[in-house]
């Protein structure tokens, strides 16, 4: 009985780290997105078609004791891209609202523009942006259901989006 009543205790205290959706903590919250130029919607096709990478995105925000959201707050980004043409400038990078195969207009936007825009010289490279604000109520979406949005990088070669993936909590 008692093997019981601890190892029923040991499984509560493991199940209460920060990486666990169903047992929501005060600290961040981290997605992820494995990016493909073929989980753009129309498929991309031209020079950028071997496009790849991977995000990490971490959502700063208050929450109460349950884990609510209860404030505004900032998203910090690193996405790692590589297979793309040597000298490709990116341009833009989004968080969108839209299923898998779903497009949706940009929601959370880091701020990267054709002014600002990143050459990745050998077509590999890293973009990473920091307190990027977002609104509680984004924030809640994102947060109740990941899938339901997606990370993409934009290139001079394609503007509607080179690179992209679903977001999944870690």
């Amino acid at each position: 009985m008692k093997r019981i009543a601890l190892l029923a205790i040991l499984t509560a205290i493991a199940g209460c780290g920060s990486s666990s959706p169903t047992n929501p903590t005060s600290g961040p919250i981290v997605f992820t997105s494995a990016l493909s130029a073929a989980n753009e919607v129309p498929p991309v096709t031209n020079a950028d078609a071997n496009g790849r990478g991977t995000a990490t995105i971490t959502l700063n925000v208050p929450r109460d004791s349950s884990g609510a959201i209860t404030g505004a707050g900032t998203m910090n980004f690193s996405a790692q891209l590589s297979g793309l043409p040597a000298g490709t400038e990116v341009r833009a990078a989004h968080i969108h609202p839209g299923e898998a195969g779903r497009n949706g207009s940009p929601l959370v936007n880091t701020g990267l523009t054709a002014a600002t825009a990143i050459t990745l010289a050998d077509g590999s490279g890293t973009l990473n942006f920091t307190n990027v604000a977002i609104s509680q109520v984004d924030a809640q979406s994102i947060m109740t259901n990941p899938a339901g949005f997606y990370f993409n990088a934009h290139t001079s070669t394609s503007p509607g989006g080179a690179v992209r993936g679903q977001l999944a909590r870690r």
